[in-house]
């Protein structure tokens, strides 16, 4: 790193961030992102994490590119960085914030996992891989991966980057109807992604 970038590595963080805040507004500007828009922010992600160790640059080029690691953005991928772009542009100082599960409806305390012919089903962005990598990892222990929602499924578990205002997402209808069956009685648990992966040891 040479003196200039040194000595005035602040302002150039500042800088970027401004950059970005302005990007993230052009892209949320016609209401969704699309494959070509997400990789576009990829490539600008990558560009600026070379000069710069900003964590909220360093925190969304990790998750783009976890929703990006097998070459499709799926709609419920878009929607998620659809609303990490909104926080983005509108207080970027949240960035760090956006991988919680704090108020969401999973299931307390979170109960031991049974892998063993037990249907699971994920939503959201995950943290671990894309939705085919967790699918596999939860088949490697005898886990059944299910389609839909239904009152046979035994675990919805809920991707990292789920974030508080799921109810919103085009994912949140899975968590309501599980939340309706689990309210009548059905044994359907909700759990995080995290508890999930530390339970089959893939953390």
């Amino acid at each position: 790193m040479d003196i200039f970038t040194r000595f005035n590595k602040k302002n150039i963080q500042d800088r970027q961030i401004d950059t970005l805040i302005g990007l993230s507004k052009g892209l949320i500007a016609d209401g969704k992102v699309d494959q070509t828009e997400a990789e576009f922010l990829m490539g600008w992600l990558v560009q600026n994490r070379q000069s710069s160790e900003n964590p909220i640059i360093v925190n969304l080029l990790e998750k783009v590119g976890s929703m990006l690691k097998d070459g499709v953005l799926d709609s419920e991928e878009s929607a998620e960085l659809m609303n990490i772009l909104n926080t983005v542009s509108g207080e970027s100082s949240e960035i760090g914030e956006l991988a919680k599960t704090s108020s969401l409806p999973i299931n307390e305390p979170m109960p031991p996992i049974v892998f063993e012919n037990k249907s699971f089903l994920f939503t959201g962005t995950c943290a671990f891989g894309n939705r085919k990598q967790c699918q596999s990892a939860t088949e490697s222990l005898g886990g059944v991966n299910a389609k839909s929602v239904t009152k046979t499924l035994d675990y919805l578990v809920l991707g990292t980057y789920v974030t508080d205002s799921w109810a919103h997402e085009t994912f949140g209808r899975k968590i309501e109807k599980a939340m309706e069956y689990r309210n009548s009685g059905i044994q359907l648990i909700i759990i995080t992604e995290e508890h999930w992966a530390n339970e089959g040891k893939f953390a």
